[in-house]
Parts: C-alpha cells; sequence; structure tokens
C-alpha cells in the first residue's frame, strides 16, 4: 500500500516541488497539499494522511503550533523542514521534542533553491517515518534538577582553563573518571534523550559520550538543550576536548569521534560509516582500543544498524550494554541490530533507561548480568 502524504507548506513552489517528488515514486502518493498550520490540521483531520511534512515558518499557523495541536489531536509521523540557522535549529529540537519523527535541513536557509540536494534525504526520511511508532514522550521517572548557576558557571570556567575551547578542556582540570558511558542513538533519538540524560545522577566517577545521527549546526543546540534540563554539564565536543565525570560530550553533527588512551576527543571528517556521520560504531572502536572493561553503552531508538558491531566488540571484551525495547522505540533498528548480534546484556524501555544505566554504573562496567 502506498504511503499517503501531507505536504504543508505556504510556499506553492515548494508543494509543487515536493508533491512532484512524492508523486514520482511508487510506494507513495500525494494525499493532499495544505497552505499553513490551521490548513494542515483540517486536511490531516479530512484526508488521514500517513506522513505529513511540516515548514517551520507559516502564516496564520506555524509549524511547531500546528505539530503540537496535530500530536495532541491526530498523532501521526511528521518530517519537519528546517532552517539551517542557529535559530532554525534550535526550532527543530522543539519540533522533534513535541513528537516530529525527523527533520530534513533547507541547504542555504532557501530549500527552493537547491531542492535536489535535499530530495532524496526527504523520500528517505517519509518512507523511515511511514514505519515510525508515534506514541506519548515518557517522561523521566527520576527527574533532577540541573546544576545551580553558580555550580555551573564553575564548570565552565573549569572547561575552559586558558580561555580556549579546543585545549584539552575538562570540566575538573584533570578529566579524571572512572567508568564510562556511552550513548548512541538516530531517528526518534533527540527525543529520547532527552527522558534520559536528565535522569542520569551527577557522581563525580561517569563520563558521557553521546553519538546522535545529526547534521552539523544541529548538534549545538541538542547539546544545550540538554544542559538546561540536565545535572549533568553536556557540551558538544570539540577537538581535544577531554573526558571527564559528570560531563557529556555530544558528537558533533557530520564528524566522526573518536577517544584517545589518555581520554581527549579526536574528530574527523573521514568517509561515512552505515551512511552517517558521526557513527556510534567508530567512537565504539576506540572505546573498544581503551575503556571497554568499564564501559557502559546504551543503544536508544534509530534506523539501520549503526552501533551494533560495535556494541558486539566492547561487549566481548567487557563492556555492559543495554537496547532500547522494541515497545518504545520510533524505531527499532539499531537496538534491534544490537539484541540480533547477542551483544545486549539487558533489553530495557525508554522510561527505565536511565535507571539501567545507573545500576550498571553502580556495580561496574565489567559485571555482566
Amino acid at each position: 500500500m502506498a504511503i499517503r502524504v501531507l505536504v504543508v507548506d505556504d510556499s506553492a513552489f515548494m508543494r509543487r516541488v515536493i508533491g512532484e517528488a512524492v508523486t514520482s515514486q511508487a510506494d507513495m502518493e500525494l494525499a493532499g497539499v495544505a497552505i499553513n498550520g490551521l490548513d494542515a490540521l483540517l486536511k490531516v483531520e479530512q484526508l488521514q494522511p500517513d506522513v505529513v511534512t511540516l515548514d517551520v515558518e507559516m502564516p496564520e499557523m506555524d509549524g511547531l503550533t500546528a505539530l503540537r495541536h496535530l500530536m495532541a489531536r491526530y498523532p501521526r509521523p511528521v518530517v519537519m523542514l528546517s532552517s539551517l540557522t542557529q535559530e532554525g535549529a534550535v526550532t527543530t529540537l522543539r519540533a522533534l521534542s513535541i513528537g516530529a519523527v525527523d527533520f530534513v535541513p533547507k541547504p542555504s536557509g532557501s530549500i527552493s533553491l537547491d531542492f535536489h540536494k535535499v530530495r532524496e534525504d526527504l523520500l528517505h526520511k517519509i518512507r523511515v517515518a511511514a514505519g515510525a511508532r508515534i506514541q506519548a514522550h515518557a517522561t523521566p521517572s527520576r527527574p533532577v534538577a540541573p546544576t545551580p548557576g553558580a555550580a555551573r558557571a564553575e564548570m565552565l570556567r573549569r572547561l575552559h582553563p586558558d580561555g580556549s575551547p579546543s585545549q584539552g578542556r575538562s570540566v575538573n582540570g584533570s578529566g579524571a573518571f572512572d567508568r564510562l558511558v556511552i550513548i548512541g542513538s538516530s531517528t526518534g533519538g533527540p527525543r529520547a534523550l532527552g527522558t534520559v540524560v536528565p535522569a542520569l545522577p551527577r557522581d563525580g566517577h561517569t563520563a558521557y559520550l553521546i553519538v546522535q545521527h545529526m547534521p552539523a549546526g544541529f548538534t549545538r543546540s541538542l547539546a544545550d538543550r540538554l544542559d538546561s534540563t540536565s545535572a549533568l554539564a553536556v557540551h558538544e565536543a570539540a577537538e581535544g576536548d577531554r573526558l571527564s565525570a559528570d560531563l557529556a560530550l555530544v558528537a558533533p553533527g557530520d564528524h566522526h569521534l573518536r577517544l584517545t588512551s589518555a581520554g581527549v576527543v579526536e574528530l574527523d571528517e573521514g568517509p561515512r560509516v552505515h551512511g552517517v556521520r558521526p557513527s556510534v560504531d567508530v567512537t565504539l572502536e576506540s572505546v573498544a582500543q581503551h575503556y571497554a572493561k568499564r564501559s557502559v553503552v546504551a543503544v536508544l531508538t534509530g534506523m539501520g544498524q549503526d552501533g551494533a558491531a560495535g556494541a558486539a566488540r566492547v561487549h566481548e571484551l567487557g563492556a555492559y550494554v543495554l537496547a532500547e525495547d522494541e515497545s518504545t522505540c520510533v524505531v527499532w533498528g539499531m537496538p534491534r541490530a544490537v539484541v540480533e548480534r547477542d551483544a545486549a546484556d539487558k533489553v530495557v524501555p525508554l522510561d527505565a533507561m536511565a535507571q539501567a544505566i545507573t545500576a550498571a554504573i553502580t556495580r561496574g562496567a565489567h559485571a555482566h548480568a
């Protein structure tokens, strides 16, 4: 059965080119078009599309407002069209937290000028979205307060001990940590991370790495959003950053992240792995070389199999591996691949993931269930 798509955009040109892209696919059909958010809500109710593509900036009712109403009244998969500006990145993260499955960044701030550059990406994400599980956002079982302003300011001072963001920065000056947690995610990941990361405690012993499939320009907003809601300090990683207890580093979009034996971050723009950059597998390769026995790996929702080979490798070397349960995944691809490799020590739903990570840290990353 063809995927029925509703295209929502205030630009007649964009409605036409996206509609033509959809109708050119044998497995898709254009259910209809809408000119703004209000029109979209009416068309969704009338046409019952399988997937909605939704622009953010529209008159009468913008995309974010329409998305909130859509998720409350007629929940279904939504793919956002987002600008590459900093403001656009912040808005995109809000959309993903509300319930959008994924997004396509507009090249050069105007998708109408270079639509061919994002056409295949959009069609791919429509297909992924059509199979996504749409559900209410789980909330952390044990919410934690963000670090108080004074303490966070001290963390930032130590993070930049010489005023430079790229000279081995760490929140405690030494980069000392006893345990390492690596969290990998893709489609549905920003929303999942918004549940897990704020529920992780500061313990003075554990460092964190987050590898979320995202293009350049969006991971800083993701890190800032997590930082504002978490007890951990969360920052987009930079070359030369050093792992440190109670610090979570987010792999920057379009860069692979590796670790040295000294816990220092190395970034590169090498070939994509599984079609993505950053890749969870690339990060886990370096973890396997230096930190496997004191590591916990959590693979969350996502399309494909990135992270499965790396999880299997570090698991063999003594890491404790968790995979998100199918029941809470937006897309059960990456966790499924880990399970099928028999590399998961435990499979847990999203709302129990932070507790499972904390328990694994407490008993030691080397202790398998």
